[in-house]
Formats: C-alpha cells, structure tokens, sequence
C-alpha cells in the first residue's frame, strides 16, 4: 500500500471494533501503527454522517472494514438487515476513503464461492454465493470496487481466536456439555486464526504494492469434523472434556437455514507474489490458544 513511511506513526481506523479482527489488530500490538478501533456506537458504517464524524476525528492514515454482519443463518430471515451493513455498509465506507482520499482495507469471505471447484479458489474466479450472507458481501465487494480506487480486499475464511463466538470456541463449550458431537464432514474450508489475519493486514499496511483483491487463508485446508476433531484432541492435552464421539455427518443431514459451500478453500499465491505473505498454520493457532480458554482466560469482548 501507501503507508511506508519513516519516521512516523501511522494511525488505522478499524471498525468492527468489538469484533474479532479489532481484537486480534490490538493484541498484536504492532509498533510502527497506532490503532483506534471504533464499535458501532463510535462509527456505524451504514450512516454516512457517523462514518464522516468518526474520519474527521481521529484523521487516520487508513481504514480497515472489519465491520459485518455475519449471522449466516439469520441472514435468511434478515436479508434487510444484512445488505445494509455487509453492502451498504461496505459502499458508505468506500465513498468516504475515497472522499477523505485514505486507502481501505475491506475484509471478504470465502462464501462469495459456490463450492463446486476441486481446486483451491484464485481472485479471479468466477462468485457464485449460495447464502444471502455470500451475496450481501459479494455486493459490498462491487461497491467498493466502484467508490474507492486505493482499496485492498481482503477475503478470509473460517475466521477463529480466543475473542468472540467462533466454531473453535463452540466445540469447547460443547464438548464440556456434552457426551457425544456431531460435525459436519463433507465441507472443507481452511480455518484461519484472526491473529494471523492481524499480521496480514499490517504487512499489507506496511509495504508498497497493488491494489486490488487478494486470498489469505491459513493452512491446511479440512472439514469441519477434522477441525473439531483437531480442537478437541488438543484439549483433551490439557484439561479431560466429557465428550468421547464426534460423529461426521454430511451436509444433508444438519439442516441449516442457509446453504453453504462444500469447498471453499482459497489460493494465496497472488498474496505471497506481490507482498511476500506466507500462509501460518492454524494447528499453531489452536495448540496456543486453547490451553488459555481452558484455563478460563476467556476473551469474550465482542
């Protein structure tokens, strides 16, 4: 991006400030970056004059659109409610980088993607979202597009840490609560730790390179029931849960609201080419924060 500059410390404004990612962006505490990051109560993103406000106060040097709505399976019933943040939302902030004239880093999803690829997901490849969830982002993607020339967007997936609501932290929960789990086991995604996603965005931050869309996902790819099984094993190291099964189920069989992808694994090569960032691994994540959350040092700040 624009930002490398000596001498000074540049300030990003992330919102979504309650939010997984803010929390994952101030944990890590990068020394070359002053972070303010703003709830919705500070900056709501589908108001133009909170969004104006919030810019004209803290002046930042860049935007990060962490805010979402990300209720998947709500989002079927509540399809006004997730188009005016994940789409309207999406094109409010833009407009005002653009105006402001400071670049944006806006977070995206893998479920832009219909899962019927055999191979990992490129930029380029054609979106196709099965879910309001996926559409209301796809929308925001456009937007963004359209109303600021200085933007990254940055698509993840299966995003986990030690903050919020997550599936890491509800396969603990369960697995205290209960003797036997069932998981789904025929969709594969890459769980990515928001820690690393953290790191990622101030790499980006920090280095001269295009704009444009980029895939960053941890490794390696898995479904849902080998993940659980992962987390709970890792556990199961520290602390003896009750659970002692965890069934694989299909798809078919876990009737959800909304319809979601059986592979959605993205390529990061173009991330790796053009800003030398390399995939972390998401068993690193789970073997470090799990112990932690076990132990009751649970960060529920959301």
């Amino acid at each position: 991006m624009i930002l490398r500059m000596q001498n000074y410390s540049l300030k990003i404004l992330v919102t979504g400030g309650a939010g997984q990612l803010a929390n994952a962006l101030r944990a890590y505490q990068h020394t070359r970056f002053h972070l303010v990051a703003a709830t919705r109560s500070d900056l709501d993103i589908t108001q133009e004059a909170s969004i104006q406000k919030a810019i004209s106060r803290h002046k930042p040097d860049l935007i990060v659109n962490a805010a979402a709505y990300t209720a998947v399976d709500k989002a079927e019933q509540e399809q006004d409610a997730a188009m005016r943040v994940n789409h309207l939302g999406a094109q409010n902030i833009a407009a005002a980088c653009r105006k402001n004239r400071i670049p944006l880093i806006h977070l995206s999803t893998d479920y832009l993607f219909d899962g019927h690829s055999k191979t990992p997901y490129r930029e380029e490849d054609t979106c196709h979202p099965l879910n309001i969830y996926g559409k209301s982002k796809w929308l925001g993607e456009q937007a963004v597009r359209e109303q600021c020339e200085e933007h990254v967007i940055l698509r993840v997936s299966a995003v986990f840490s030690e903050f919020g609501h997550n599936f890491l932290k509800t396969m603990l929960r369960l697995a205290a609560e209960r003797d036997e789990l069932r998981v789904i086991a025929d969709q594969v995604t890459c769980p990515t730790y928001a820690g690393h996603i953290a790191k990622v965005i101030y790499d980006l931050a920090d280095k001269s390179s295009p704009w444009g869309t980029y895939h960053y996902c941890d490794t390696a790819p898995v479904s849902w029931h080998q993940f659980a099984s992962v987390i709970i094993q890792e556990a199961n190291r520290h602390k003896k849960l009750r659970v002692t099964k965890i069934h694989p189920v299909p798809a078919a069989e876990y009737h959800t609201p909304a319809m979601r992808p059986a592979f959605s694994v993205l390529d990061c090569h173009k991330i790796a080419s053009d800003y030398q960032i390399t995939q972390a691994a998401w068993m690193d994540a789970v073997k470090k924060i799990v112990p932690s959350l076990l132990s009751g040092q649970d960060k529920t700040n959301t």
